[in-house]
């Protein structure tokens, strides 16, 4: 697929079918973290994996949409604060943004291959973090399912450029 066809195809998946990921269409999901730019390239992040049949009840505490555990797999990127680049300036810490950056391009590989995807930031940050076993430098940024989608896109309107473009003189 050409990079804009991937872009326009991304729709936010919330129906899956009860559906085997390939082993090569994962491992080509997660090579895709793996590119992610990150400040000054310290790859302040893990992703994992989850196996959401195995976990279907501990994932559901987390965020409580029925479609949420319905793909094989749910994937979490979590930041790794103290491995973070920050701006000497006014010490923002960016490992937020790192691990935003790699979600997308998850999201982006999967679209690739034909898998369904779909960002969720309104999780239970304490249950996710608990049921993940992270420490206090770790921070749970994004989920997503991944799985095969059953569900056709919603009409999703968006602005026109020229409402959210601002060119400086």
């Amino acid at each position: 697929m050409e990079f804009i066809d991937v872009i326009n195809e991304r729709y936010s998946v919330r129906g899956y079918l009860d559906k085997e990921v390939e082993q090569e269409k994962l491992e080509y999901v997660l090579k895709a973290a793996t590119i992610a730019p990150t400040g000054v390239n310290n790859q302040p992040f893990k992703v994992y994996v989850i196996d959401s049949k195995k976990y279907k009840e501990k994932l559901s505490k987390i965020y409580k949409a029925k479609w949420f555990v319905e793909a094989p797999y749910v994937l979490a990127v979590v930041a790794l604060r103290n491995e973070a680049w920050v701006r000497p300036w006014d010490s923002k810490n960016i490992a937020d943004i790192d691990a935003t950056i790699v979600m997308d391009h998850m999201i982006l590989a999967a679209t690739d291959v034909g898998l369904g995807t779909c960002y969720v930031g309104a999780f239970k940050k304490n249950y996710a973090h608990k049921f993940l076993g992270l420490n206090e430098n770790e921070e749970v940024v994004l989920f997503t399912p991944l799985g095969y989608g059953n569900v056709e896109p919603r009409e999703t309107p968006r602005k026109d450029l020229n409402d959210f473009v601002v060119y400086k003189d």
